[in-house]
């Protein structure tokens, strides 16, 4: 069993809701949050884009965007890649990461041009890898409801991610609904959870699948989707309230215009 951490600067409570900065953009505003006793530091970028500090180096989970928009952050020495949509791959911005090693399913490679293939290393669903000295393990991520097959089928192999840092585990759902292999996760210390529609999965689904897997932490992420499908974070965090999980819930502004 893992032994469930205390996270940021003061005592964490079990079902507590606690709101990060609303600064948006982070190389723009240097909007980060420290967690796991400071082990790790998260700079939001924007929706599914993040940087990550961590003992062994630094991640890029599907960065997207401006070359700009990561030139106050960190340099990365791995990037992680769930799939192919544009809102997670960017070739020319993976392009401007020179040399920085890649990790993604064999979809994405598929999709790369020569000179990001020879970097890049394929991880299939329920597959695993270690690097940087990081243990890595791919979830599928795919759609389950009926009218939702078409952005994320099953048969792409679409990933989340894994990862064990210092011990701790850091799940990234990459775009998914409430999987039965999201639900079979087991001592998750922190979890990157997506909400969006009609992309992947509303705040109440993601609510239910969190509550079964009961991370110690879960942070609302890519909640903004199209004609009205945008999730409300707080709504997340209140049913999961509601619902009596232990689940400790941070919320951040991914888009710098209010959280919901």
């Amino acid at each position: 069993m893992t032994t469930r951490r205390t996270f940021i600067v003061g005592a964490a409570t079990a079902g507590a809701v606690t709101l990060l900065p609303s600064l948006g953009f982070a190389a723009a505003h240097a909007a980060s949050f420290n967690l796991m006793d400071g082990k790790i530091v998260i700079h939001p970028v924007e929706h599914a884009s993040f940087v990550m500090e961590t003992p062994a180096g630094t991640l890029y989970v599907d960065p997207v965007g401006e070359a700009g928009l990561y030139e106050a952050l960190p340099k990365p020495d791995l990037i992680l890649i769930t799939h192919r949509h544009g809102d997670h791959y960017n070739a020319d911005l993976l392009a401007a990461l020179a040399d920085t090693p890649i990790l993604t399913n064999a979809d994405v490679k598929g999709m790369m041009p020569e000179a990001l293939q020879a970097r890049t290393e394929v991880i299939a669903p329920g597959g695993s890898a270690e690097m940087l000295g990081i243990p890595i393990a791919a979830i599928a991520a795919y759609n389950t409801s009926a009218d939702r097959q078409d952005f994320h089928p099953k048969e792409r192999g679409d990933v989340g991610f894994i990862l064990t840092i210092d011990g701790t585990r850091v799940y990234i759902s990459g775009d998914t609904e409430g999987t039965p292999e999201m639900r079979a996760l087991e001592n998750i210390d922190l979890a990157f959870v997506c909400m969006n529609l009609p992309f992947t999965m509303d705040a109440e689904q993601a609510a239910d699948a969190v509550a079964e897997f009961a991370p110690a932490m879960a942070i609302p992420y890519h909640y903004r989707g199209r004609d009205g499908g945008t999730q409300d974070p707080q709504v997340f965090a209140k049913l999961l309230s509601d619902a009596g999980s232990a689940t400790e819930v941070k919320l951040h502004d991914w888009y710098n215009g209010g959280l919901g």
